[in-house]
């Protein structure tokens, strides 16, 4: 079985939905917000000209989402899962953000869940990388249950490579079913 990168997700309080080029004046609208990206790597993503690399890389990427809240069907942010290695049992999510409204716990949780969930179809690890000076996120990460796995560099946009921390979650053991 192949591992689909843009299932429509659906939960309570948010839905998943492939990223298509139509979605850029709703996401951008979110993304263009600067606190969302004050502690990011790429803290000027969100200039137009920053976030048009972002979205086409997004749309090329063949994992990109964009997140809606289910009660006003209005698009809230982005995830994508990225760099799927079958032979690793390994795929990543990230490039999450949400409108400031949105955080807090309830809809990054659920939204994290829903990936976690279709991904552990496919894969025994989930890698999450977060820009080392990404306080906010790195506890965010932290309470889906994420553990810290080292230090990596990635390069966003045009902006030199950046420190990275690596957290991991593996997919849980079956439990034992035994009937009384």
């Amino acid at each position: 079985m192949s591992f689909d990168l843009q299932p429509h997700l659906k939960g309570e309080l948010v839905e998943l939905r492939p990223l298509a080029p139509d979605d850029w004046g709703g996401l951008f609208a979110v993304a263009s917000d600067p606190l969302i990206w004050e502690q990011h790597p790429e803290s000027d993503r969100y200039k137009e000209v920053v976030f048009k690399v972002f979205f086409r890389e997004a749309l090329e990427s063949g994992g990109a989402f964009v997140v809606i809240d289910k009660n006003t069907q209005q698009i809230i942010g982005s995830t994508r899962f990225y760099g799927y290695d079958p032979e690793k049992s390994e795929i990543e999510i990230g490039w999450t953000f949400l409108a400031r409204r949105y955080w807090g716990g309830r809809y990054n949780r659920e939204m994290k869940n829903l990936l976690l969930a279709h991904a552990f179809k496919f894969v025994q690890t989930v890698v999450f990388l977060v820009g080392e000076k990404n306080i906010r996120s790195q506890r965010a990460i932290e309470k889906v249950g994420a553990i810290r796995d080292g230090i990596v560099e990635r390069a966003y946009g045009n902006h030199p490579p950046a420190l990275n921390v690596r957290y991991v979650i593996k997919k849980p053991p079956l439990e034992l079913r035994v009937d009384r």
